[in-house]
């Protein structure tokens, strides 16, 4: 079977290649353009492949009401209105060009989450390389049709979905002409504990969708994200801030710029160590085979004397016949005169 691949911005992404890395930028601007400039900034530093926008006004992702069931209750976000949360969390769409010159100039891919087809005009006016889906996104099959529309390769987030909403969206964006298709496990808790990941779905998406398959992480560590990688994953997204206590909507689940560095360099260190199958020696192996054990003389034996099993002992280094032969050698009569402490050669029997 083919390796499922992708191609964002001419980098290669499948499990023959590193994890993709994806820096969210999200909300954590926190209203201000130089905040975002910086963060890109970290984010080339870091060593992450991509920096994501999410682009949405308020008024075209929910509705500016005080009714119940606008109001957040419970988590992150408790007491807000929608409308009042996208407000404050929202990229102005003035910045996208200089965000995206920005990115461009310091050679990082920039694309976004378009939350409505307004945002995906803008986005193709900048002449975004990718698109992706969000996760409460991924039943809106109507946007998902215009995104594949584009032709970009596009990232479908499926958090709280199933297995037939992953199917239809995944449908829904080859049907409309999208060849390029990724999709991410994900749990949409901010936080979300590492157990309800259960990141053994990652294998059975790979099988089931035969797509390119990564994880969106916003557990508050590394760890479910390195692990990830072990599965399979070959594109990981996480949240990314300047200061986790910058007071931001997003701020408290993403990482900061240490953090994200470390992402980068162990989650490619995990995808080293899965290489391929092989039972052979390692180069790092090679000077440590003389420590294995091997049969040595332990007595001085003369030409023509019969061996005996306490003429002979299983020890280090390794430069005699491997211990198994033992049973070979005891009782045959040797060939030459032969000092103690030598290893043990099949010249030296007959």
């Amino acid at each position: 079977m083919t390796e499922a691949m992708i191609t964002i911005d001419g980098r290669e992404i499948s499990r023959n290649q590193p994890p993709y890395i994806i820096a969210e930028l999200s909300a954590n601007h926190n209203g201000k353009l130089e905040t975002a400039m910086r963060i890109i900034e970290e984010a080339v530093k870091a060593g992450a492949d991509a920096v994501k926008l999410q682009t949405y006004r308020p008024d075209t992702i929910t509705l500016d009401s005080q009714a119940e069931g606008f109001c957040i209750k419970g988590g992150l976000w408790d007491g807000r209105t929608l409308y009042e949360l996208y407000e404050e969390a929202h990229m102005p769409w003035e910045w996208h060009k200089p965000l995206f010159d920005h990115a461009r100039k310091l050679g990082i891919t920039i694309f976004s989450s378009p939350f409505d087809t307004t945002a995906v005009d803008l986005l193709e006016e900048l002449g975004a390389p990718a698109y992706k889906i969000a996760s409460f996104e991924a039943v809106d099959l109507p946007l998902i049709e215009y995104v594949a529309r584009t032709g970009k390769p596009m990232i479908i987030s499926t958090g709280m979905a199933d297995e037939e909403e992953i199917r239809e969206a995944v449908d829904a964006a080859r049907n409309a002409g999208c060849t390029q298709l990724a999709i991410l496990h994900c749990v949409s808790g901010y936080p979300a504990p590492a157990e309800d990941y259960n990141l053994r779905t990652i294998v059975d998406m790979q099988d089931r969708f035969g797509l390119v398959t990564g994880l969106s992480d916003h557990t508050l560590d590394n760890t479910t994200a390195i692990a990830s990688v072990v599965l399979g994953a070959s594109i990981v997204e996480k949240h990314f801030t300047l200061d986790r206590q910058g007071g931001g909507p997003d701020d408290s689940f993403s990482l900061e710029p240490e953090d994200l560095a470390a992402l980068c360099r162990d989650s490619k260190t995990a995808w080293k160590a899965l290489g391929q199958i092989d039972y052979g020696r390692k180069s790092s192996e090679q000077g440590n085979a003389q420590f294995r054990r091997s049969l040595y003389f332990v007595q001085d034996i003369k030409a023509g004397q019969v061996i005996q099993e306490s003429d002979i002992r299983s020890v280090r280094p390794g430069y005699g016949l491997a211990p198994k032969y033992l049973k070979e050698v005891v009782g045959k009569v040797a060939t030459r005169d032969i000092e103690r402490n030598s290893p043990v050669a099949e010249t030296d029997y007959q």
